[in-house]
């Protein structure tokens, strides 16, 4: 089985976590875990050991973090390192939704190289600014 770890700062994990719920169902297959205002990094991966237990050798995990370098994917990664699994582990920073979803939706794909690229093209693809129609008076026209 492959696996889909999500971990941020404070709450974003597990909220986009929720976004995906409602949008692909609640699946065991996708995980998160955060590290909380306030919370050490032992209480973090201890947290993180526990949200990972179902992880086995012979699965694989992509994991997507707010940051790379940040303490919560460089402790997901040590984490699952600790476990043997880095080999079996793509790793991805800046998650988004549109890259969380593609990932959900193609999760145990057979095409692992194709998935990864399809992420990282989506989640840069909904990167960009929204041009606002401003010309009409009336604010609830054409948006």
């Amino acid at each position: 089985m492959r696996y889909l770890l999500l971990v941020s700062h404070g709450t974003f994990a597990p909220g986009l976590h929720s976004v995906l719920d409602m949008l692909v169902g609640k699946r065991d297959d996708i995980l998160s875990c955060s590290l909380r205002d306030g919370e050490g990094a032992e209480e973090y991966v201890s947290e993180l050991e526990q949200v990972i237990a179902p992880i086995t050798a012979d699965d694989e995990v992509l994991v997507l973090g707010d940051l790379i370098g940040g303490s919560p994917l460089t402790n997901a990664l040590n984490t699952l390192a600790s476990h043997g699994l880095l080999a079996k582990t793509r790793a991805f920073g800046g998650m988004n939704v549109p890259m969380a979803l593609t990932a959900a939706f193609d999760l145990q794909s057979e095409d692992l190289d194709g998935l990864c690229d399809s992420m990282v093209s989506e989640g840069q693809a909904a990167q960009r600014a929204v041009e606002l129609d401003l010309s009409s008076d009336d604010e609830d026209e054409d948006l």
